[in-house]
């Protein structure tokens, strides 16, 4: 049978938790936090002009959470979890769950707010211009040792850094054997997109895989002056395919 500890109290379990954790009395003021939440306050404190976390212990939930009278209407009337996001001093943001802590008769006596995924402002934005050029170079899986990476826009540098080295691991890990390049979504072809394709085919045959460069449109066509001429080139990613098929 187990049996729960009997010096074991709240604030040891809370401790326990690798959650920041903070305690808020019925007027929403910060009474208590723990260790995990006091390694994240050390580095907030001082954007609120304060030396050290505890020095924070007594202020207001509503100076960093929300103090729209919408959400104070929500804590006092909370009867179950709430769940939401806060940015403090647009320079920390963290997914919020506070829960109202009753006592044996049903009353409400703390809330405890947790504070979970904590990240800086600029990281997030960093994960969300490493999501959005994820993004913006798509590997499609076309076949069983092929891809296909349709290009929109403007192929810079910085945009082929990354198409080359996410096609090569896309190629050392899946075996790939041949890469369709789709140029349906480039309006005109000049100099430096023509440099910029004959690098990856030479990046891509260190790996053993073939460059097929797909999606020439008449309007494309006509803008091809640069075009490497040993570069194979097909109308469409079907027919490209059908090359493939040939090959195997």
């Amino acid at each position: 049978m187990a049996v729960i500890i009997d010096d074991l109290t709240m604030t040891d379990a809370l401790n326990s938790i690798g959650e920041n954790i903070l305690l808020a009395d019925l007027q929403y003021d910060l009474v208590w936090m723990n260790d995990e939440a006091k390694n994240l306050f050390t580095k907030i404190a001082p954007l609120y002009g304060f030396k050290a976390a505890e020095d924070m212990i007594g202020m207001n939930m509503e100076t960093f959470l929300n103090k729209s009278e919408r959400h104070k209407e929500l804590i006092k009337g909370l009867r179950g979890k709430q769940r939401g996001r806060i940015v403090i001093k647009n320079q920390f943001v963290a997914d919020t769950v506070i829960t109202p802590l009753e006592s044996k008769r049903g009353k409400t006596s703390y809330y405890i707010i947790m504070l979970m995924d904590v990240t800086t402002k600029a990281g997030q934005e960093e994960e969300k211009d490493r999501i959005i050029e994820t993004l913006s170079i798509p590997i499609l899986k076309v076949w069983d040792h092929a891809v296909a990476v349709p290009l929109i826009g403007d192929l810079d540098e910085k945009r082929l850094d990354q198409l080359i080295q996410s096609l090569l691991k896309e190629c050392t890990d899946g075996e790939i054997q041949y890469a369709l390049i789709d140029l349906s979504g480039i309006q005109t072809f000049n100099a430096q997109i023509s440099r910029h394709l004959e690098q990856l085919t030479q990046t891509l045959q260190l790996v053993g895989a073939e460059c097929l460069v797909v999606g020439i449109t008449p309007k494309l066509a006509l803008s091809f002056h640069h075009f490497d001429r040993r570069m194979k080139t097909f109308k469409n990613t079907h027919a490209g395919l059908q090359y493939i098929l040939k090959q195997g």
